[in-house]
Order: structure tokens, then sequence, then C-alpha cells
């Protein structure tokens, strides 16, 4: 299909509107669709009549942050099941995350030590009162993990950052001896901190280098249900600035440290005051990471604003999200669409916080929660488990939720949900580097988000949840283009000068 073609001319095409006859440049639009009706990324060139098009002008002059990167986490349950694959299945599913030919992900995420989304407990360092972690071994992760991460990096023309984060330490080093809940014993901080040290060295010697760490994955814990260890804002600021600061300063280690690591609501708000209140903290802090599960709606600008404000200079990066408490439905495009999906908060939230938890559309909450962060300073958005089961595991806490890519390994089957396709819409045309620019426009229902890349195109992500197809005139430095886009479905423009 031939892309369509902004002429700088004194006439009027079929989809374009153009003001102005002294700029010789051109540019060039390309138009790719995901919609409820079954377009999956393809390609637009053909767009329905609509009477009184919304009207969006971007604004290239007004820049904000620089983004670090989009995708999805390598988990070893996702790599249990690559590994169940036939090869020809595995291969489509890595070049379809990695490949030029799909979604090209540059950010991702993994976990140290085992997590819920692991075939069993596990650690590194197994043996009791190791301080020295003289028996520190990754050999758990060789026969899943590092391959799926090996053989994506082979696939990956651009490369790609990882993001390591731990549910816990090894139960010896907690104060209640168990992998679920309990606090870091303080005798046991500096081993604690070397042990990163050591984590870091392993996959650095088997070929991959970790960008970023996060102190702890959900420091408030998850009700002692899988792998989890607690820390206050100030407990995790002091292990911080007094040992894992320096311990990695001192071995070398250029790697990035985020803190806090869970839902982006009112507590995102009291740790970044203590995380970045201290200033000799704040010297080893490189920003902060935040989860989604506070809400199935709100993305929580307010809560985003206040974080960016108190650390304008550091990262603010969304490190989870996915539709969790549900089994995925397989081969069922129409149910990623339709708001029937519920979350934990359904059932469990407590009362005054019920509001926050109705039913959504998977698709919809994925494309207007990136939007919305991306809107508010966010520069990183990073989804769980790349590949699950047809029950939404293996998942040794039966913690069942959805991937973008769910496989039947008895049956060699794969099925690439909505969820991949709408998450393609960024990661694939928004890359590392790029800065989120303005935009304007009146109608509060059509969510937008733009960018210019590193190598000239402007990116503009536009989302429509409404059931009608809505008409658009976009704006840029003078020249507009008139389109369409249909009813529940999200675009991506891709404007090139020639």
């Amino acid at each position: 299909m031939k892309p369509i073609t902004l002429h700088t001319a004194c006439f009027l095409l079929t989809v374009l509107l153009m003001s102005g006859c002294s700029n010789p440049t051109t540019m060039q639009v390309d138009i790719y669709e995901t919609s409820e009706s079954g377009n999956k990324l393809a390609k637009q060139t053909d767009f329905p009549i609509v009477e009184n098009p919304v009207h969006i002008t971007i604004l290239p002059e007004e820049k904000f942050q620089t983004i670090t990167g989009i995708g999805g986490s390598f988990t070893e349950a996702s790599a249990h099941l690559l590994n169940k694959l036939s090869r020809t299945n595995r291969d489509k599913i890595l070049e379809a995350y990695f490949g030029e030919s799909g979604a090209r992900y540059s950010l991702t995420r993994t976990h140290i030590n085992s997590c819920d989304f692991a075939l069993g407990n596990y650690s590194y360092a197994p043996v009791a009162d190791d301080v020295e972690l003289k028996n520190f071994s990754i050999a758990e992760d060789l026969g899943d993990l590092v391959p799926m991460i090996k053989d994506a990096q082979a696939v990956s023309r651009d490369g790609f950052k990882i993001i390591s984060s731990p549910w816990t330490a090894p139960p010896w080093m907690k104060d209640n001896n168990d992998w679920r809940g309990g606090k870091l014993l303080p005798k046991y901080y500096d081993t604690w901190a070397l042990f990163f040290s050591k984590y870091l060295d392993a996959y650095r010697a088997q070929g991959i280098d970790i960008w970023g760490i996060t102190v702890e994955n959900e420091p408030l814990g998850n009700d002692s249900n899988w792998e989890s260890m607690h820390y206050t804002p100030q407990e995790m600021t002091n292990f911080v600035k007094n040992h894992l600061g320096p311990k990695l300063k001192a071995e070398g280690h250029k790697v990035k440290i985020l803190g806090f690591d869970q839902n982006r609501d009112a507590e995102l708000k009291k740790w970044v005051d203590v995380l970045f209140g201290d200033e000799a903290a704040r010297a080893y802090f490189d920003g902060t990471a935040v989860h989604w599960y506070a809400s199935t709606y709100d993305h929580f600008p307010d809560a985003l604003q206040y974080a960016h404000r108190k650390a304008p200079d550091k990262h603010l990066i969304q490190t989870e999200g996915c539709v969790d408490a549900e089994v995925p439905k397989w081969n069922d495009d129409a149910w990623y669409w339709s708001k029937e999906a519920t979350d934990w908060g359904w059932d469990w939230a407590p009362e005054d916080q019920k509001h926050l938890h109705p039913k959504y559309a998977p698709v919809f909450r994925y494309a207007g929660d990136i939007i919305g962060c991306l809107n508010n300073w966010v520069d990183g958005w990073v989804d769980w488990n790349m590949v699950l089961d047809r029950q939404g595991g293996p998942n040794w806490a039966k913690n069942w939720c959805v991937a973008p890519v769910i496989v039947d390994p008895e049956r060699d089957e794969v099925y690439f949900t909505p969820l991949y396709y709408t998450l393609a819409h960024f990661s694939r045309f928004i890359r590392p580097g790029a800065v989120r620019i303005g935009f304007e426009h009146a109608d509060k229902d059509l969510l937008v988000t733009a960018v210019a890349n590193p190598d000239g195109s402007i990116a503009v992500v536009v989302f429509n949840p409404a059931e009608k197809p809505k008409g658009v005139q976009l704006t840029l430095q003078s020249k507009s283009i008139e389109f369409a886009i249909s009813g529940k479905a999200i675009q991506t423009l891709v404007i090139r000068s020639r």
C-alpha cells in the first residue's frame, strides 16, 4: 500500500489541506491502525468521510522528557514457555517483540532471584550466612532466562536496555526467614549490596549488561502471597545511601538505581519526598519506578507531575503493568476490546478504593495508560510477562495474569492478542532518545501523544475509545492532513520530511 504524501502546493488533494506555497519541502505520512473491527497495525490509505473533524495541532517547539524506551519483561515463566515451543514459533515470537518487522522493544525488565512468575522459589545465594557470597551463582537462570535474553539480543538491531528487580533477598537475610514478607536484617545490608554487584558481574559474564536496577519490587508488599520484602521510604533511602550506592560505585558499576517500584498513587508522593529529600541519597538515585495497579482507569497525573517536580533531572519509569487476576482468553480478540476484565481490586480493594477498580477493556487500559504516562513525564514504559500460557502462568503462586502473547506449548500454537499490537503502536514508532513534544486539541475523549524521534520523524499516537469513527485534521507547521480513525481504535502517524 502506498503512503499518503503531503505536497506543498496551492490546491486541495483528496486527504490533504495545505496553507502556503513558499516552502518547497514535502512530507510523507504513514498511518497505522489497530481496531476492534480487525485492523492489526495495518497501514491505512482509505478513510471514511466524517464531518466536523477534531483539530489536532502538533507543537514541535514544545519539548518535554527524553524517552528511554518501551517494552516488556523477561521472566522465567516466559523463557520456560519459549523453550517448550518449536524453534519456528520461538523465533516468531522473538522477532515479533525485538525484530525490525516487529515491535522493536527497547526497554525491558527481569527479576533478580525468583518471583511469582518463576517455576518455584530460588535464590542465587542459597547457603545461609554466606556473608561473602562465595557460593553465589546464577545457574538457575542459565537454562531458560539467560538464553531468552541472549536470543532477543541477537534479533534486536538497535539493542535494548534491561532493568533488573529483586522481589526478595534470600530468606536467611530476612527477619522472618521466609520468601514472603519480612524485612532485610540490618546486619546483612552490606551482604545484600554485594549481592547486587555479583549479579551485575555474573550477567555481564554472559554478555548481558544490565542498564538499571530497582532496589525492591513493591516494597509495600503483596500481602505475602508470593516473594516480597518490605521497606519504608526511609529504610530504602538509608540502604541506598549507605550501602548499595557506595558499593556499586566502588565496584565500578555504572548501573542506574531506581527507587520505589510500586503503584503510582498517593504513596508515590510520600516516597519521592524521602528518596530525593536527602542530598547524599539523591546523588545515588537515578529515578523512580512505578506500577499501574492502583486503578484500572486512572494513571494518577497529579502524582506523576509531583514526582517529576521533585526530581526533574531523574528518570520516571513505569516498570510493570498487566491484566492481572485474569486467565487469558484464547483466540478471542473481542474480549480484549470489551469492558469485561476485572483486576485484584474488584474483589480485594478497600471500600474507599473500590471506585478505582471498575471493569475495563484491556486494550483501553493499555492505550490510555501509556498515553497518560507519556503526557505526564514518564520516560519509559514496561509491560510485565511477554509470554504466558492459556492458564495465565506458569506461576507457582497461582497468580494468573494475561500477556500480549499467549501460547499452548502442548499444541505448539501461538496467539498474538490485541495487546501485542497495542504496545507495538508505541514501542515500534517511539524510539529511545525521542523527545515528547506538545500538541493542542479540543476533544477530551480522543487521547493523543506525540514525539520527535532521533531520525527526524515525528510519531503521533491517537486513541479513539468511542464506538463511532472520528474525523481528524492534524496540523504540523502550517501543513495539514485530514483523515479518520475508526471507532475503538488506535492509530500511529509517522511523519517524515522529504
